[in-house]
């Protein structure tokens, strides 16, 4: 029994000398890969290293809007299109991807018309008309294009923003990091407007129109990259 003592006492002391050893060693490798992970894009160049194929959902598109035969653009219609009857279908005139995001992803966007809105949603986002729309709650954050003026919108909050205008718009989501920012793309990429926030489920992008009496083609569509 003493030899048996005296064996576990000294296992005991190597795995403690072990663990000593080891585990500044371990954590300083842990630092490292930290410092190593992927550094926040600069340019566009770097943002398309993070672009995704997304596509629109005809389960969640307002019966005023027309999704084209490749899923990518969304158009205002006159007419009722009547689609079938859907639990995730907006009663306002927006539609969503069908794509779930929860890592790094860049996608943008060609509009027009007299309003366009780009936005990110929480899948349970409200679909009746009242409180629906992108923005005016907690589940969406939206930038609106109206009157050569962009808003951004969350939470029935709105800020009036500066830059210069486009009929392109980059998005970038950073996930993990909690970053949503959206750019004006035209020579170059211009920041219009940049959150910081702790998501608490996967992404959809969605887009919104609305009724124009002067003309009746707006669209909003994903661009190919």
């Amino acid at each position: 029994m003493e030899t048996a003592s005296q064996f576990m006492g000294k296992l005991k002391d190597d795995i403690e000398h072990l663990l000593e050893d080891f585990l500044p060693k371990f954590s300083a490798k842990v630092s490292a890969v930290n410092v190593l992970l992927p550094p926040v894009p600069k340019s566009r160049e770097q943002f398309l290293l993070y672009s995704r194929i997304l596509t629109l959902d005809v389960n969640t598109v307002n019966n005023y809007l027309a999704i084209s035969e490749e899923q990518r653009r969304v158009t205002y219609q006159t007419n009722c299109l009547y689609y079938s009857s859907h639990s995730d279908r907006f009663g306002s005139m927006q539609v969503l991807c069908r794509e779930a995001l929860s890592e790094r992803c860049y996608w943008e966007v060609h509009w027009k018309g007299s309003f366009c809105a780009i936005a990110v949603a929480y899948k349970d986002i409200c679909r009746s008309s009242n409180g629906s729309e992108f923005g005016c709650n907690d589940k969406s954050w939206s930038l609106e294009f109206s009157k050569d003026t962009y808003t951004f919108r969350h939470r029935y909050e709105t800020k009036t923003l500066s830059g210069p205008l486009s009929s392109c718009i980059g998005v970038y989501l950073d996930y993990k990091a909690g970053t949503l920012a959206f750019y004006s793309i035209s020579e170059k990429m211009t920041l219009l407007h940049k959150v910081q926030t702790t998501f608490s489920q996967p992404l959809y992008p969605g887009f919104g129109l609305k009724c124009n009496a002067y003309t009746t083609r707006d669209y909003v569509e994903l661009v190919k990259l």
